[in-house]
């Protein structure tokens, strides 16, 4: 079964669908081992992960489909990719779906905002019209080369037009042949119940730790109405902590020895990586 064909059938299920984040090839295999049955390749965990740069729309295409090149081949599991917006006008759109969907990934999500972007919980955004977004979901669908393939088309105009703007350009994206609407950083209890129940395609929220949305629960989001949650930097931000701790200590004692339980070890390093698989590859080409 195509992975955009695994996503669709869980969509169809009673229960949300939960996409934890991946910046790196790794973190999507941490993910599948967890038992989720999605993974999210997140434009900002990647700009933050790969290059050490804010999410302002500094990667490029290129750098985004390599690294998403490798987190879809560390996993079997469905991968939801960000791809801002597109990187330009439609006919950028074009290409770049053109060239993610070739690789086999189950969904793609196209925002609404001006370059340069910034995260959707960042001020100072900005966003295009209506019509022109539109034409860039027509040119998204025409692209694809996965007839399966969902599109997510996020708006970011809460936070620049108002809420009501939000809710009419979700169901005109959905209009222009948008498989699933986000209506990023709704900002009260109330705007997060109404989303769903406003739209005419599935609804997805992002839940962002310190953002500007309410924390709620998989199991109240689901009742809202919601079919997917994001968790798109959640195992960055948790890695990168972790990352310091043990920095912090190394730096204060000048060893590692005692910071065991601030680090895997060495067996559930090469469980992860697939270590005795490659072993017994290895000894089948022996000769």
């Amino acid at each position: 079964m195509k992975r955009s064909e695994a996503l669709r059938e869980l969509l169809e299920g009673h229960e949300i669908v939960v996409a934890p984040g991946a910046s790196t090839a790794l973190f999507a295999r941490l993910v599948e081992v967890a038992g989720f049955k999605v993974v999210y390749a997140t434009g900002a965990g990647i700009a933050n992960m790969q290059f050490a740069v804010p999410d302002l729309g500094l990667v490029c295409m290129s750098e985004m489909a390599e690294t998403v090149q490798r987190i879809n081949g560390a996993t079997t599991l469905p991968v939801i990719v960000d791809i801002d917006n597109g990187y330009g006008n439609a006919l950028n759109v074009y290409r770049t779906v053109r060239e993610f969907s070739e690789m086999g990934v189950a969904a793609l999500q196209l925002e609404d905002q001006q370059l340069p972007k910034r995260c959707g919980h960042f001020a100072g955004k900005a966003v295009i019209s209506q019509k022109e977004m539109a034409e860039k979901i027509k040119a998204a669908k025409d692209a694809s080369r996965d007839p399966d393939l969902v599109l997510i088309a996020r708006t970011d105009a809460l936070a620049v037009h108002g809420f009501d703007d939000a809710l009419e350009r979700g169901a005109r994206y959905a209009d222009a042949g948008a498989d699933m609407i986000f209506i990023e950083a709704p900002t009260t209890l109330e705007q997060v119940r109404r989303i769903p129940q406003a739209m005419s395609v599935p609804a997805v929220i992002n839940v962002v730790e310190g953002g500007r949305t309410p924390l709620l629960g998989n199991q109240a989001l689901q009742e809202m109405g919601y079919k997917m949650v994001l968790y798109a930097n959640a195992p960055l931000k948790a890695a990168v902590k972790g990352a310091q701790r043990l920095l912090d200590r190394l730096q204060a004692t000048g060893t590692t020895a005692g910071c065991e339980e601030l680090m895997i070890s060495m067996d559930e390093r090469n469980a992860i990586t697939g270590f005795a698989e490659m072993n017994r590859l290895e000894e089948r080409y022996k000769g």
